[in-house]
């Protein structure tokens, strides 16, 4: 396992970029960096604050979550707003997110402010649609995070970090979903970020837990992956083939405030590319 970076309060929403490289960004201190092959990181998107989950437009520019979800275009034009609070009563803001074949994004809801110690809320988890419009799609989300779907795109994995499980959905339609079912449940820390590989495995980030667990599709565990911090928060493959995984920590339990970190080791199998996303709003 490569250290890639470091000196990031809070990393999140880790997506490969063929021509970038891995793009990531700081919860904690803001902003949307691009870590290249040669190690050099570049900033895409200055100062935003808390992005837990992005994605690449088909059309340029990011999705990027927070307290609303974003379409950032490319240059200096303005940010498209695709969602925001009003989409429930209790919303306040959005983590993880990822996009289907088809490009539309998928995206859970918060509903407390988790750093803030505030009382458990449960939150949601919605559909933004090719045209813009909203589906609400899954209820009593304790808090949020990593999303993905199998290779035949049939089941949507989605980590509820609260409850220690990783839940799954059978895809009904192309905004609808089954009654969750439990996946796989974690002991020994939380799932957050996740992704899923070619062969159907699914790899999740164990915060707190000082690893990245990898789960067969029957929800099975294949093994358990050792990394040097103990808030690892996401995951995502990149590189040659989509053959690399890029793992990404937060600093909770390390040796200071600031030593989040970007680490990458190559994988047995070859990850699942994400679909660009092609919401374009009326």
């Amino acid at each position: 396992m490569d250290a890639l970076a470091s000196g990031y309060g809070l990393i999140e929403g880790p997506v490969w970029d063929d021509d970038r490289g891995l793009l990531f960004a700081d919860v904690m201190n803001g902003g949307v960096r691009a870590l290249d092959s040669a190690g050099n990181v570049a900033d895409i998107v200055p100062k935003r604050r808390g992005i837990g989950g992005m994605a690449l437009h088909a059309d340029g520019g990011l999705i990027l979550g927070g307290r609303e979800i974003i379409w950032q275009p490319t240059g200096d034009a303005d940010a498209t707003t695709l969602l925001d609070n009003s989409v429930t009563d209790e919303a306040i803001g959005f983590n993880d997110l990822t996009t289907d074949e088809d490009g539309r994004i998928w995206v859970g809801s918060l509903a407390f402010r988790v750093f803030a110690g505030e009382p458990l809320r449960p939150g949601h988890l919605h559909v933004i649609d090719l045209d813009g419009t909203i589906h609400t799609v899954s209820d009593d989300v304790t808090l949020t995070n990593g999303l993905g779907f199998s290779p035949d795109g049939r089941t949507l994995y989605h980590s509820d970090s609260r409850r220690n499980t990783v839940r799954a959905y059978d895809v009904t339609g192309p905004t609808s979903v089954s009654p969750w079912r439990a996946f796989a449940t974690i002991e020994g820390g939380i799932p957050d970020g996740l992704a899923v590989a070619e062969d159907g495995s699914v790899w999740v980030a164990i915060a707190d837990g000082g690893r990245v667990a990898v789960f067969n599709p029957d929800g099975s565990l294949r093994e358990n992956i050792a990394v040097p911090l103990p808030m690892v928060t996401s995951v995502c493959f990149g590189g040659d083939g989509l053959r690399d995984l890029y793992i990404v920590t937060g600093s909770r339990g390390g040796p200071h405030d600031n030593c989040g970190s970007v680490y990458r080791l190559p994988a047995d199998v070859a990850g699942l590319p994400l679909p660009p996303c092609r919401v374009r709003p009326s």
